[in-house]
């Protein structure tokens, strides 16, 4: 198949989940760095005028959520009927929730918030925990589904944050390892090329 083209810059930041997504279910794809004239030459052309893009031949998406989406059911990452898919949409729009405020700590309030946020996690977490440990550890038992990939990163990004943060969650523990050691997985993120690659933008994790 053609390869997929994923418009950002040259940071994990919002574009990873989908990566990793491509990734584990071997679907080629191509890094776009849009760095190069932003925004002028950029903005005009995207819908909202803001990345991360992906552009599947002919048609583009923005917005990581929707891209999410649009993968998943192409490549039968939804679940199996319509209760299944809206269980994989709650999780998924509860991690974009925690997601947000990762985001807004790192942006805006790194020095001062970073101490009372970690303080905050167990009370996340404990959310996330219950739902997986409900369905053996997976959002959907016994299958893959697009939001496994939003959940891992979330868990990775709190892991640089609080190495510990997962101690008490052993469900979310074992999550996040089965799908770091999948075998496509595991060589991605083995490559000094991603090694490299910061997290956000300003450099803080």
């Amino acid at each position: 198949m053609k390869a997929y083209k994923l418009v950002y810059f040259p940071i994990k930041g919002r574009i990873e989940p989908i990566r990793l997504l491509l990734v584990d279910n071997n679907l080629p794809y191509e890094d776009v760095n849009c760095s190069s004239g932003w925004p002028d030459s950029w903005k005009p052309k995207l819908a909202f005028g803001q990345v991360p893009q992906l552009i599947d031949g002919d048609f583009e998406l923005v917005q990581s959520n929707t891209m999410l989406r649009y993968l998943g059911r192409k490549h039968d990452l939804y679940g199996g009927d319509v209760k299944e898919g809206a269980v994989i949409d709650m999780i998924n729009d509860g991690v974009e929730d925690y997601r947000l405020a990762y985001v807004k700590l790192i942006y805006q309030n790194y020095d001062a918030g970073k101490e009372e946020f970690i303080a905050g996690l167990p009370a996340k977490f404990q959310y996330l925990e219950k739902l997986l440990k409900a369905s053996s550890g997976a959002i959907i038992k016994g299958k893959k589904t697009y939001a496994d990939y939003n959940l891992f990163d979330l868990l990775d990004i709190h892991l640089l944050l609080a190495p510990s943060c997962l101690d008490s969650f052993p469900t979310l523990k074992a999550f996040h390892e089965e799908i770091a050691n999948r075998p496509n997985i595991k060589k991605y993120r083995s490559t000094d090329e991603w090694k490299k690659l910061p997290v956000n933008g300003n450099g803080k994790q």
